[in-house]
């Protein structure tokens, strides 16, 4: 297994509504990925708009066919707004 933690900023005003989106859009895609094993948004306690995205992953082979493919590429356009 394998834990991949991505580090995710926002300011501290759309803190809600980036854990909204996250739970909404983003953590349905991901955990449906094959390979994909969780998936948690944690929220930092010191600072308000930093979170974490903890995955973990059957094998690195996963998270390799994962990362080019369209659900991925879905998950950067509900993030980049």
């Amino acid at each position: 297994m394998i834990t991949r933690m991505i580090i995710v900023t926002t300011s501290a005003e759309r803190s809600a509504e980036a854990q909204a989106l996250w739970k909404k859009d983003c953590a349905p895609i991901m955990i449906q990925q094959p390979g994909c094993l969780s998936e948690q948004f944690l929220h930092s306690r010191d600072l308000p708009g930093e979170f974490i995205s903890l995955q973990t992953w059957e094998d690195q082979k996963s998270i390799d066919a994962y990362r080019p493919g369209p659900a991925h590429q879905e998950i950067l356009r509900h993030t980049e707004a």
